[in-house]
């Protein structure tokens, strides 16, 4: 299942106020790249009758089911990458590239 951290749902909350999309769900794309990595692209969409829809900390995601595999198991987060940058990060484990954070 795809999810969202708290950082994640809040800004999205933030941007769909700010664009005038509240009626919208956050479409989430995903494609595998040649070297196996997976590329994402996201924003605020309606929902098609053959779209997967859930809702994770109460915002609405959509993405098209024959997506379902490459986000199986996604966590969306926003976070600081430098002081002052925030970026919204996919943490996928179906990307080879992908590292698991480390356990605290």
């Amino acid at each position: 299942m795809f999810k969202l951290t708290k950082a994640a749902a809040s800004q999205v909350r933030q941007s769909a106020h700010r664009g005038d999309a509240e009626e919208l769900a956050l479409r989430i794309a995903a494609s595998r790249k040649p070297d196996g990595a997976i590329e994402y692209q996201m924003g605020f969409d309606e929902v098609g009758v053959e779209d997967v829809l859930l809702n994770s900390r109460g915002v609405d995601v959509v993405f098209a089911n024959s997506q379902k595999e490459l986000l199986n198991g996604v966590v969306l987060d926003y976070v600081e990458i430098e002081p002052g940058e925030f970026r919204f990060i996919f943490l996928n484990p179906n990307d080879p590239h992908y590292r698991r954070p480390a356990e605290e």
